[in-house]
């Protein structure tokens, strides 16, 4: 093998409804990338366990995540869709992986002191060793991009130092196997079995903050429902939140300039941006001047029109669970194949005998 054969992974958590900050930041620029590329996205069920162990209900919130993939406009035979937990060949990677990674390493791992708050010493092992199975996540199909917001570089990084040590570590054992590539890092040539995997960042992805409060990011997470436009709110309730949101009493300006410390005004007029694939300053030539009297009921239409369609395939898709099942069988068997593929291999580098 001369080169690593392009391949983008990203996966989603399937914990709590999926929202507009989730499908805008990432579910869309899915949809667009599997136009020029080979694509395998992941509902990592096994990273949910890191959140909550127990969950009401992981079936509903698997088959959600699902459906929301198709109704965006994935298709699941042109690439593969599948949950985490049915390729077990991640969790096995991850050990191995878990094994690569230093304790140094992970400390520096910023979400984990974010997550675990004051109390860490009553925090999961599985938290603080997520990114060692995120890495696998990737690495086990040799996956060359990945889709990542700014949460999520840091882990990234951490996949690429993983897979440098290893690709270090056991060099004499992978020079013979034939199955490197020769890639230079900085200056130095490695022959490589696992690829330097490179963020993927498709222009600025939009923030999109809580209706309720501008300075912070819509979350599955948070108590008030009305913070958040969830992908499957009805036209109803996606009006009724955008009615409700929070503003100030001043017009729109005419010039981004006008939204510094103005964090209500700048979101919504940044939500409006991203769905009608514009530029802010471009939606505040139309609307600068215009108070939110008139905005509010403009980006209410908008948001219906974008929303809608996905809404109504969703609530269908989730009405035949069985289908959404089958989908995530046929990409587990493809995705199986392909993880087990490279096991193989990584279990002859490393001298297991099967």
């Amino acid at each position: 093998m001369t080169e690593f054969k392009p391949l983008v992974f990203s996966g989603v958590q399937p914990t709590g409804n999926l929202h507009l900050g989730n499908y805008l930041g990432a579910i869309r620029k899915f949809v667009a990338l599997q136009e020029n590329n080979d694509c395998i996205y992941c509902v990592v069920d096994l990273h949910a366990l890191t959140a909550q162990l127990v969950h009401e209900d992981m079936t509903t919130q698997i088959r959600s995540i699902t459906a929301a993939f198709l109704a965006a406009g994935i298709d699941p035979k042109k690439h593969i869709v599948f949950n985490q937990s049915q390729v077990p060949q991640h969790a096995e990677l991850a050990w191995i992986f878990n094994c690569v990674a230093r304790i140094g390493w992970m400390n520096r791992m910023t979400q984990f002191k974010d997550k675990a708050g004051k109390d860490r010493e009553q925090a999961s092992l599985g938290l603080y060793a997520y990114p060692s199975l995120m890495a696998a996540d990737i690495l086990v199909y040799r996956a060359t991009h990945v889709p990542v917001g700014e949460d999520q570089k840091q882990h990234l990084e951490l996949a690429r130092d993983i897979a440098m040590k290893f690709n270090l570590d056991f060099k004499e054992k992978i020079a013979p196997t034939g199955l490197g590539v020769d890639i230079t890092v900085g200056e130095e040539p490695v022959h490589a079995y696992f690829p330097m995997v490179e963020p993927l960042i498709d222009g600025p992805a939009p923030r999109v903050m809580s209706l309720k409060d501008g300075t912070k990011k819509m979350s599955k997470s948070d108590p008030s429902d009305l913070s958040r436009i969830n992908l499957m709110d009805d036209q109803e309730a996606i009006s009724k939140k955008i009615r409700k949101a929070k503003t100030d009493p001043d017009a729109l300006p005419s010039e981004t300039e006008g939204l510094k410390g103005r964090p209500e005004a700048d979101n919504l007029v940044g939500i409006f941006a991203a769905l009608a694939d514009r530029s802010k300053a471009d939606v505040l030539a139309e609307f600068g001047g215009q108070q939110f009297s008139v905005f509010k009921p403009a980006l209410i239409d908008l948001a219906v029109e974008v929303l809608a369609p996905i809404n109504a395939e969703m609530r269908r898709l989730m009405e035949d669970p069985a289908h959404i099942d089958a989908v995530l069988r046929d990409g587990g068997e493809r995705a199986r194949a392909r993880a087990e593929k490279t096991m193989n291999e990584v279990r002859d580098i490393i001298g297991f005998v099967r």
